[in-house]
């Protein structure tokens, strides 16, 4: 089984750059010996910069790397030349992203909503050269700043994903193989619970332009919502969702029966907040290949109070009528945002 890494949380200490020093010259021309100041600014610093990047869906790029710098200016020159300002330090995050000062635990921006870039340290200003302190009672001025200088702040980063279609249930429900079967998304599929450690994204198109985000949330457990097995880290991704699946297979190893397996699931979205619990659900039956019959199905969904779709990832059956109906329920609800805490 796969080692668990926390592809959705980081923190990281970024700093902008510093200013560059004004410049102190004066000119000294073959016919002009004695000229007046010349000295140019320094450059500003580099600021720091975060931008959502649509083609990264989790962390993992900054698991090994905890310290960022922006570039710092350059000094000013003779000639009246300006020194260079300072790299930019742009660092690219998935759409969905929090940011937090990891000191005062302020939320400083959401790369989500419409909000896809965000300078979060500015550089510090170039100092002045002397050239810019003479004046007509000062004619040779040996004035000058030194560049100001840059900030610091330590970040903790969080990752809510933005999906159209939350893919949920207990460990084994399907989910994987669902997402590959509709989706471009590859995530690991096998024989055993906890597959998915990381949320995936995958894209369905329908022609002519339509597309549909789904998310494939990993397998929820009783006492998620008080994070048992990481549920609550993983429950947090169901909040950018439009719509939720909730997978059920038809027999459970564990013994517990397709009614009890839907009540749990749904206990834990209602534990874990109304921002879950109030999202429009549809009840999908996996595994259809196994052969259910159709009395245990009419039973199950008697006892829950409500209809399951019904689909193989195997065989593709009853897939098109489900996609078709997530199309139709998406039309009716609004795109998914998240307030600011």
């Amino acid at each position: 089984m796969p080692a668990i890494m926390f592809l959705d949380e980081a923190r990281i200490k970024v700093a902008s750059g510093n200013g560059g020093r004004g410049s102190v010259s004066f000119r000294r021309e073959k016919f002009a010996p004695f000229g007046g100041p010349d000295g140019g600014n320094g450059g500003k610093g580099g600021d720091v910069i975060l931008v959502a990047d649509s083609s990264l869906n989790t962390l993992y790029h900054l698991k090994f790397r905890r310290h960022f710098a922006a570039g710092h200016g350059d000094a000013g020159r003779g000639k009246d030349c300006s020194g260079k300002a300072g790299e930019d330090l742009v660092i690219r995050l998935p759409p969905g992203t929090v940011a937090r000062d990891v000191a005062s635990g302020e939320l400083i921006v959401e790369l989500a909503n419409g909000v896809e870039r965000w300078t979060v340290l500015q550089g510090g200003r170039g100092g002045r050269g002397n050239a810019r302190f003479k004046s007509s009672t000062h004619q040779t001025p040996r004035e000058y700043e030194p560049g100001g200088e840059g900030a610091h702040l330590e970040l903790a980063l969080t990752l809510k994903l933005i999906a159209d279609v939350g893919l949920l249930g207990m460990p084994n429900a399907g989910k994987s193989s669902l997402l590959r079967s509709v989706s471009n998304a590859r995530p690991e599929v096998a024989d055993y619970p906890f597959t998915t450690l990381t949320p995936h994204l995958g894209v369905h198109a329908f022609p002519p332009n339509t597309q549909i985000v789904f998310a494939d949330i990993p397998g929820l457990i009783e006492g998620a919502s008080e994070g048992k097995g990481l549920g609550t880290r993983f429950l947090r991704h169901i909040e950018r969702t439009r719509l939720l699946l909730h997978l059920v297979e038809p027999y459970d190893p564990g013994g517990l029966s397709v009614p009890e397996r839907v009540r749990l699931v749904r206990h834990e979205l209602q534990s874990y907040g109304p921002e879950l619990s109030g999202k429009t659900e549809l009840l999908v039956l996996t595994k259809m290949d196994l052969g259910p019959k159709q009395e245990e199905i009419s039973a199950w969904e008697k006892e829950i109070g409500a209809e399951f779709l019904r689909v193989s990832a195997v065989s593709g059956a009853g897939l098109p009528e489900m996609l078709k109906t997530v199309q139709h329920a998406l039309a009716d609800l609004e795109p998914a945002r998240l307030e600011t805490p």
